[in-house]
């Protein structure tokens, strides 16, 4: 597993972060396409949601204008100040804390939805992570844990991402996510997402 880039690193990102259309969901059409499957992953009553890696905070803005309550969670100070600019713009609600997502700051027993994109693949022990994981989720939460193999070598495949799921959840799902509407273009690369409810 490849080491992770420090906080300051991705600090240094977080003014342009939001170029890529995947990051910052500004064409309205990308927006829709993870509005869409985020209603599909997300319970249909108002949940206490964890983004965990949050970034600058596009997925955490989207669950909370689903309804939901919600902390997203970031090392980077930058990428936390820039999604609290964009939730104040937006007028919604949301908690952002700076916290590792591999050791969030969470109470145990707290969440409904731990929910991750990009992230799992870059920690140092990812399955130790899925374990803090598992002890924040209430019984019968959800992981929804978005990730890909890139066509850079880098990433995990689908099947790794489910066997670091298998132990601690039921009705492991692993779903490709190959829409471009998502990515704002045609990919090559093994994209996905893999839910699972904490046993």
């Amino acid at each position: 597993m490849p080491g992770r880039a420090a906080p300051s690193y991705w600090s240094r990102l977080a003014g342009t972060y939001d170029e890529e259309a995947d990051h910052g969901l500004r064409p309205a059409d990308v927006r829709e396409a993870w509005r869409k499957r985020m209603v599909e992953w997300l319970p249909d009553a108002r949940s206490d949601v964890a983004d965990l890696g949050c970034g600058t905070g596009s997925l955490s803005l989207l669950a909370a204008e689903l309804g939901h309550r919600v902390t997203g969670v970031d090392f980077a100070d930058a990428m936390i100040e820039r999604a609290q600019e964009k939730a104040y713009d937006a007028g919604v609600k949301v908690r952002f804390v700076v916290g590792d997502a591999a050791t969030p700051p969470l109470v145990p027993g707290s969440i409904d939805v731990v929910l991750v994109r990009h992230v799992l693949w870059a920690l140092p022990d990812p399955a130790a992570a899925v374990v803090r994981w598992y002890d924040a989720l209430r019984p019968g939460g959800r992981f929804v844990l978005v990730e890909g193999s890139w066509s850079t070598g880098a990433g995990l495949e689908s099947g790794a991402v489910v066997d670091l799921l298998a132990p601690h959840a039921g009705d492991v799902v692993a779903e490709r996510l190959d829409d471009p509407a998502l990515w704002g273009e045609e990919i090559d690369d093994e994209r996905y997402v893999v839910r699972a409810v904490r046993t």
